[in-house]
């Protein structure tokens, strides 16, 4: 049952790693210490940037019919979405199936009674976070700029390399993915700052070289130096 592991974090803290490329150019070592909230194709830097997640989030279809197999095998708790999940992954002893079809509200509170997708799945990691009652959540690797053609939203297939993520495999050389919304993400974005505003907490930015202008910028190297 998902409730046994509502608030089971409260009064901590926990990192979203996002897999833009600026990831790149930092040094994870501190992650070992962390609490981790993992998102997408995260697994492709597991070996390279030496850290594993406590929690992994996932809704996009495309990602996880593409992942199925590496999801399946990550140990640690995952929250994926039941549509994108629908015919790949079933719910077990690891794994909540949540619902992204009808989800009660913009940002759930309570994802044992959905979760909104909110056009990114950092969105959905931000309520999964929520949920587990975490005081502060610091987003790294959200770079939230991309290369692409065509609208938002909009099927394409990558030909050679991948130059919005970390890894230039990740949705790369013929893989389909969906052009990113920078704008209701950014909608999403301001909602999820308003929501733990008003329950006080709060999500800070330390991305290197982020694009995103909706949370309070912090550098990562001062925040985690004391770790």
């Amino acid at each position: 049952m998902i409730e046994l592991i509502k608030n089971t974090h409260k009064e901590e803290r926990v990192v979203i790693v996002c897999n833009g490329p600026s990831l790149n150019n930092m040094d994870l070592s501190f992650l070992k210490r962390e609490c981790v909230i993992g998102v997408n194709k995260i697994y492709l830097g597991f070996q390279k940037f030496g850290f594993y997640p406590q929690y992994y989030v996932a809704v996009n279809r495309k990602v996880i019919e593409q992942s199925a197999s590496e999801i399946q095998k990550l140990n640690c708790v995952k929250f994926l979405g039941d549509q994108g999940a629908n015919g790949f992954i079933s719910e077990g002893p690891l794994t909540y199936l949540l619902n992204t079809k009808n989800p009660p509200f913009r940002f759930c509170k309570d994802i044992a009674r959905g979760l909104h997708e909110g056009w990114t799945v950092t969105y959905a990691a931000l309520q999964v976070a929520f949920y587990l009652g975490f005081l502060e959540v610091i987003i790294i690797g959200m770079d939230h700029n991309f290369t692409f053609f065509g609208n938002p939203n909009e099927e394409k297939v990558l030909h050679g390399e991948d130059p919005n993520h970390f890894c230039g495999s990740y949705f790369g050389n013929g893989q389909k993915w969906d052009n990113p919304d920078l704008e209701h993400s950014e909608e999403s974005y301001e909602i999820a700052k308003w929501v733990f505003k008003q329950d006080g907490r709060r999500v800070l930015d330390a991305t290197v070289g982020g694009h995103c202008q909706v949370f309070d910028k912090v550098d990562y190297r001062k925040v985690f130096s004391a770790t």
